[in-house]
């Protein structure tokens, strides 16, 4: 009987385990490796700290799709691979022996440069903690709304901009319930590029800081972070290199992704980030026994940012491509898209749809649309 394993419960896997569910394999024996049980769908993360969805709402449960899928389930942190040997390397279990291993654990903000962002800031990858920590300062916030709060978001990127707006309309309903002054509020937003967004069209650029100026979130463009300190009273100081400072309670770190650096003890093939190459067939370019999909993966021939769309699209030709290498069938390439359709929740229930030079909004049709395909999406896992 040939062994796959699963490493990481991301949205290419989550698809794959659904699938393999439907349609299984025989003489395949199927194991999950994870070290969270609730996986976050990352499309519903902006309305999540918007307050707009629950927590369960949001969350594709692990277990149960392990068990749908039949498949072994391990609660572990995987922290290496021997691939003399074919086995995965756990924190808490012995080794786990595979034939083909697919690898889909997202990434984390590449912080490891900065002296003390590690120490002193909230990454927002991986999701699972960030979650976490959302969770305690709006409990803090609601049980002392007379306490003013002063917020930092490094990176200016599409995931800062839709934090910056849910962060804003979360905690200013909180301090309107409580009758206390918006002020008590104080939000900023650093970026290292002359404009937000600097990966998508100028004028969405322009239109999202408008938005967020009318919203007194404070902007501050060519701005490199060189250091994050402690002070007194658990007080962080961000400085950056053309010399502002900035006094925060909390530090939330939203920058170029960089991938667990486990994976560097490895033999596998991978980028100046660390991220696994892979080939057309999301198949490793130095082991063919191992396949990478969603952030953790950087395809060869087709660079792509790191966004979740492309893992939503790798989850069916993963999936394929597992089962025709475990029945010895030549491998589909998969070729994705090259413009991608993005939506930005502005935190009022409206939202901007951007691709190309194309950009409208915000309005609310357009935030029910993305509703409509985000629910859509994790209903699949909920059935």
């Amino acid at each position: 009987m040939k062994k796959l394993v699963l490493i990481g419960g991301g949205h290419s896997h989550a698809i794959a385990l659904k699938k393999w569910g439907i349609n299984p394999l025989s003489e395949v024996e199927l194991t999950l490796i994870t070290n969270v049980v609730k996986t976050p769908y990352s499309g519903m993360l902006p309305g999540y700290i918007a307050g707009f969805y629950t927590f369960e709402q949001c969350h594709i449960d692990l277990p149960s799709l392990a068990e749908f899928a039949q498949a072994k389930l391990y609660i572990d942190q995987a922290i290496n691979l021997d691939l003399e040997k074919n086995l995965v390397i756990c924190e808490n279990h012995s080794p786990i022996p595979f034939d083909l291993v697919s690898i889909d654990i997202g990434s984390t903000p590449a912080t490891l440069t900065i002296p003390g962002a590690i120490e002193h800031t909230i990454a927002v990858k991986p999701i699972s903690k960030f979650l976490q920590y959302w969770q305690q300062l709006v409990d803090e916030i609601q049980q002392n709304p007379e306490q003013k709060i002063r917020l930092a978001i490094i990176g200016g990127g599409a995931g800062g901009v839709e934090l910056a707006f849910n962060i804003h309309r979360h905690l200013t309903q909180i301090y309107q319930q409580a009758n206390q002054p918006l002020n008590q509020l104080e939000l900023h937003l650093i970026h290292q590029g002359e404009r937000l967004l600097s990966e998508r069209h100028p004028s969405l650029s322009q239109k999202v800081e408008t938005l967020l100026k009318k919203l007194q979130i404070n902007l501050h463009l060519n701005q490199t972070v060189d250091q994050v300190e402690a002070t007194e009273n658990s007080i962080k100081k961000i400085s950056c290199k053309s010399g502002l400072t900035l006094d925060c309670d909390r530090i939330f770190w939203v920058t170029q992704a960089s991938a667990s650096p486990w994976l560097k003890q490895t033999d596998l093939a991978t980028n100046e980030q660390g991220f696994i190459r892979v080939n057309d067939n999301l198949q490793s370019i130095s082991h063919p026994q191992v396949f990478a999909a969603g952030d953790i993966a950087t395809m060869v021939n087709y660079p792509r940012p790191k966004a979740g769309v492309f893992a939503v699209r790798q989850g069916q030709p993963l999936l394929e491509n597992l089962k025709r290498s475990l029945q010895e069938k030549p491998l589909k390439p998969f070729i994705p898209q090259q413009e991608f359709l993005i939506l930005i929740g502005t935190g009022d229930r409206k939202a901007i749809a951007s691709k190309g030079w194309f950009n409208i909004g915000p309005n609310s049709l357009l935030w029910r649309w993305k509703d409509y395909i985000d629910q859509k999406f994790i209903k699949q896992f909920k059935t």
